[in-house]
């Protein structure tokens, strides 16, 4: 196979329906976002040493793949009228209700929230916390796309919602982990 085509060097690309379109437009922002929140968590498992926050953040990538390929797919009817709502489901209640489990749990180990936090602590609460805010820029961008027009699965848009409060408490129980303090907004008086 070969990975280069330059059929993209006038700066268009094809959606996985064949459709051309702009590299700028907002359904390419929105799945371009998503995998870099994934090439992003993939940094920050290699920071991680709790083997189940390794599965956990492994099973996000591979929901991740499967979420950037249904942006990746007009969906509309006249770009595939072969094509049932219901083939571009892939994201369950199933799925948005683990992520939030997943909260429930960290949250049950943490110590209160009382105050701002600032990003950082060690490492990989570091990079949780870029993960976490890469995450809110990609939900951002699906809902650009909604914006515009395009039918999205509320269940897509609500994973991705959920997916950075989860880094959030990740990014938390990593700095307790590590007996990391953590950083707290200082308000000068």
């Amino acid at each position: 196979m070969k990975i280069y085509t330059r059929t993209g060097d006038q700066g268009k690309t094809s959606l996985a329906s064949g459709q051309r379109v702009s590299k700028t437009c907002a359904r390419l922002e929105s799945y371009g976002t998503i995998d870099e929140l994934c090439s992003q968590i993939g940094l920050l498992i290699t920071y991680c040493t709790n083997e189940h926050d390794i599965q956990f953040l492994t099973d996000v990538q591979n929901h991740l793949f499967v979420v950037g390929g249904y942006l990746a797919t007009d969906n509309e009817p006249a770009h595939n009228p072969t094509r049932q709502k219901s083939d571009f489901l892939i994201v369950t209640d199933e799925m948005v209700t683990g992520i939030e489990q997943e909260i429930d749990a960290i949250n049950a180990i943490l110590p209160p929230f009382r105050c701002f936090i600032l990003p950082g602590g060690c490492r990989a609460a570091a990079v949780a916390h870029v993960c976490r805010t890469v995450c809110r820029r990609a939900e951002r961008r699906i809902l650009t796309l909604v914006e515009e027009g395009a039918e999205v699965d509320a269940h897509v848009i609500s994973y991705v919602n959920r997916l950075s409060d989860y880094l959030f408490v990740l990014a938390r129980k990593l700095n307790v982990d590590e007996k990391q303090p953590e950083i707290i907004l200082q308000r000068k008086k």
